[in-house]
């Protein structure tokens, strides 16, 4: 088994790395009784954000499994969220990567999109792939703090409605050993998909990711984007 194909960074691993976050969270919410974070809630699922070549290839994942109808309106989502974006960025092309769009250009695509709810919502706004969901998704509904002192702020958007919640201290989490596996899964999503680790480092949005991956499963799965 190649090296880029091991259970550690492959898709199942790299999930496996994730649900270390949900661990965390989960012990957060029995220890304090105020998180109110619940399936159907979904404040913080709005308006486009960058996820990394390994969510990318987890996402995929998790839209392949879906049920051909589900499967349909997502990908009808998608495609319509993506068209929106390039209407605003003509030359935006495949394989969408934020990096060819620069931070000025992605964050007045962010203001632009900011209301429009992720594709991957079912008509209850709850996430249909939410066991394949991008690292960022783990990461908004509480505050961490890494051993090494960085912060990571909530950014829930209405924890206001919830002063308990809202006042709640940051929760310590291993951030930094984390990131070290990430990257490794990284690499490896990126050999896979790319047929190149150097694309290590690939951002784009959930949109982009699921059409292209659509596009790529009606050409036949191939090295490269």
């Amino acid at each position: 088994m190649s090296s880029s194909t091991t259970p550690r960074t492959g898709t199942a691993g790299y999930r496996a790395l994730l649900e270390r976050l949900d661990r965390w969270f989960e012990a957060a919410r029995e220890a304090t009784g105020v998180i109110p974070c619940r399936p159907g809630c979904s404040a913080c699922c709005h308006g486009p954000f960058d996820v990394t070549v390994a969510d990318v290839e987890l996402l995929r994942e998790g839209v392949a499994a879906l049920a051909p109808a589900d499967r349909v309106e997502v990908v009808a989502q998608a495609g319509a969220l993506l068209s929106g974006m390039k209407m605003l960025e003509p030359g935006w092309a495949p394989p969408y990567a934020v990096a060819d769009l620069g931070e000025e250009r992605f964050d007045a695509m962010i203001e632009r999109f900011a209301e429009a709810p992720c594709p991957l919502l079912d008509e209850a706004g709850v996430c249909r792939v939410y066991r394949h969901r991008p690292l960022v998704c783990r990461l908004i509904g509480l505050g961490m703090i890494s051993p090494t002192g960085r912060l990571i702020e909530n950014a829930c958007p209405i924890q206001e409605e919830f002063p308990g919640y809202a006042a709640l201290a940051p929760q310590l989490f291993d951030l930094e050993a984390l990131e070290l596996e990430e990257i490794e899964c990284q690499r490896a999503a990126a050999r896979r998909l790319f047929g190149d680790a150097g694309w290590e480092g690939f951002e784009t949005t959930i949109a982009a990711a699921i059409v292209v991956g659509e596009g790529r499963k009606g050409k036949g799965e191939g090295g490269s984007e």
